[in-house]
């Protein structure tokens, strides 16, 4: 990938406006608005367990990535807490790059939304490589401490992204091929700063056929 190339890549990887927790009797995670509304809520500061897999249903099927706290203890946590209160139910992978990335993270409900776009968390020392089926937070720039709820799939090893600050904590253990066969009949057209004022609203009546996550649980 030439120098230009990477540059806009790097660029484009941002977040640009770029009640309890339990089980469903389907296994779905159910969203706690409560904390979903409320960043700074307790909840939001437990600790992850050192080592743990993340199971991901999706509309394409299952996969799961197996995730070391160690790699990336902030990152890993926030990731944890935003699984346990079901921020990612129903999302979409709004950005699909073919040999490059998957990207999600960006909550449906545009006042969830709000809520969570000044709720960063510290970086992480880069102490893995952006392999194919790891999993790394979206940042917005070249800027610091400011990763909050964005994350991708290297669809590819990334080695260019590991000198930028991108931090990755988990890897594909079972399914890739699942995330091989997202759909990218959109490819970068939806646009972050209408997914941030309408959500899936926005995204269901112009890109109806993005894929999605039903919820990720804790195996």
């Amino acid at each position: 990938m030439c120098a230009t190339r990477q540059l806009l890549a790097i660029a484009l990887l941002c977040g640009w406006g770029c009640g309890g927790t339990g089980k469903g009797g389907d296994g779905v995670v159910e969203a706690n608005m409560e904390v979903l509304m409320d960043p700074t809520h307790a909840t939001m500061s437990e600790k992850a367990p050192d080592n743990f897999r993340a199971r991901f249903q999706t509309s394409k099927g299952d996969f799961v990535i197996e995730i070391d706290r160690s790699s990336a203890p902030h990152g890993v946590d926030r990731f944890y807490n935003l699984v346990q209160i079901g921020f990612f139910n129903e999302q979409r992978f709004f950005r699909v790059v073919p040999g490059f990335i998957v990207q999600f993270g960006m909550h449906g409900d545009p006042q969830v939304t709000e809520k969570w776009m000044n709720a960063t968390i510290t970086d992480d020392l880069v102490k893995g490589s952006n392999d194919r089926g790891t999993l790394t937070y979206a940042k917005p720039g070249s800027g610091t401490d400011n990763r909050t709820t964005q994350l991708f799939i290297n669809l590819k090893h990334n080695a260019f992204l590991d000198d930028q600050k991108f931090a990755p904590f988990g890897k594909i253990v079972e399914g890739i091929e699942v995330v091989d066969a997202i759909t990218a009949e959109y490819g970068e057209k939806p646009n972050q700063q209408q997914i941030g004022k309408k959500g899936n609203q926005y995204l269901n009546k112009l890109f109806p056929n993005l894929d999605y996550i039903k919820t990720i649980s804790i195996d």
